[in-house]
């Protein structure tokens, strides 16, 4: 039963950036957890700080809610000093998803089309969600189902790494509709789906062709 205790107390994570430190810790009884990860025992908050200090060191509360509290003793100045660079590079390495904007006209041809779903691509790549819209001008209102079938191709050539989030919407003279990137796991399952397939079909048409 100790052994199954010990497991469990030794996987507290501290809980809050603002902690209660050395004489701010006013519990009858903690839990000490020594600066190398030993159980040191349920003691009075005064005792520990006792070891804390003749060791140089300070008494951390990491895990305010349980029954007794559960302290640490540690370098507080080392490990707030390490938690705030790893914060750093967290913020450095996080992306901000932004919305790019993408505009075609129904009439568009080929080329500029293979550019702007080139531009798509990048941008979905990078991590961001794409707004695709199509402006209609004078008649071409009488013609939205070209543009929508325009979004669908659209949305089509970049299925593989992006989801289509709503069907197109047509909003005064402008149909639009968002795609926002896949994860890295589903498009790896994509491309597994879509070479599975080809394979099939390759096999389907070398066995017709071998009855010929």
């Amino acid at each position: 039963m100790a052994s199954a205790f010990f497991i469990s107390w030794r996987c507290f994570e501290i809980a809050s950036v603002n902690h209660e430190i050395n004489e701010e810790i006013l519990d009858k009884e903690i839990r000490v957890i020594g600066e190398d990860g030993e159980q040191l025992g349920i003691m009075s908050a005064e005792a520990a700080l006792k070891i804390a200090e003749e060791k140089e060191l300070d008494l951390v509360k990491i895990s305010p809610a349980a029954k007794p509290p559960v302290c640490k003793i540690m370098d507080y100045g080392k490990f707030r000093f390490e938690q705030s660079k790893r914060e750093k590079e967290a913020k450095k390495n996080q992306h901000v998803m932004e919305v790019k904007e993408v505009r075609m006209s129904p009439n568009i041809d080929e080329n500029d089309f293979n550019t702007k779903l080139k531009n798509a691509i990048k941008f979905l790549a990078d991590g961001d969600r794409v707004k695709v819209s199509v402006r209609f001008r004078g008649r071409e209102m009488a013609h939205t189902n070209i543009g929508e079938q325009l979004l669908l191709d659209f949305a089509d050539k970049c299925s593989e790494i992006a989801s289509l989030d709503k069907q197109p919407k047509l909003e005064g003279r402008s149909m639009s509709m968002f795609l926002s990137p896949k994860s890295a796991a589903a498009i790896k399952k994509a491309q597994k789906e879509k070479k599975q397939a080809e394979e099939k079909a390759a096999a389907e048409a070398k066995a017709a062709e071998a009855k010929q």
